[in-house]
């Protein structure tokens, strides 16, 4: 059974449980759909060790709080975290509280298996995570010093009015500076950079 992969899926939308559960069942993983964090929370404890899925945005108790409940008692499984798009607010957050890794709907199958196959990778090797941060650190240390510092913003939730009003410059400087140091780091998209600012230890620290 060492080769089993068990998934924990907790969202409240069925069509995201039956379409992410059928795209992970065909890459070879067992899946445990759960249709709340209140469902998923009673057998946590005693549940199959794996990677944890989990929605933010749900009725009753929210994603955030079923990782503040996971933590408390002791359900130390690696989290990734689904977010509606734009809200990335909630992602840091949840980083924050030690999620590795967020996508936002709508996701597509590729990412979701990367993601996962981080996960995994987090629970077989504890060096993983010093890799990751080597590797973020690396590229990030290519930024500008103004660069890094609207990454960090970002890392932090802020939008690039509050990143402006802090560094003294206007917002259209800021929309000029995270363009190029998205080139810089060769992602596609704000989650991409955020997930290297994370991983380097980025917006970890109240400001």
């Amino acid at each position: 059974m060492e080769d089993r992969r068990t998934i924990h899926l907790v969202d409240d939308e069925e069509v995201i449980r039956k379409a992410a559960g059928f795209a992970l069942k065909t890459s070879g993983y067992e899946v445990v759909s759960y249709a709340s964090g209140v469902e998923f929370l009673k057998s946590a404890r005693s549940a199959e060790i794996g990677c944890v899925i989990l929605d933010v945005r749900m009725p009753d108790m929210d994603g955030l709080e079923v990782q503040a409940v996971m933590a408390e008692r002791g359900v130390n499984m690696p989290v990734i975290v689904l977010t509606g798009h734009g809200d990335i607010s909630v992602a840091v957050q949840a980083m924050k509280a030690g999620a590795i890794d967020f996508l936002e709907k709508p996701f597509e199958k590729a990412a979701l298996l990367q993601a996962v196959t981080r996960a995994f990778a987090r629970i077989d090797d504890a060096d993983v995570r010093s890799i990751e941060a080597s590797e973020a650190q690396v590229r990030i240390a290519g930024l500008t010093p103004r660069e890094q510092e609207v990454l960090e913003g970002l890392a932090h939730g802020y939008p690039n009015k509050t990143i402006a009003y802090d560094l003294g410059c206007s917002s259209r400087t800021v929309e000029v500076h995270r363009a190029s140091l998205m080139a810089k780091l060769e992602v596609r998209n704000l989650s991409e950079a955020l997930r290297i600012a994370f991983a380097a230890g980025m917006g970890r620290k109240s400001k």
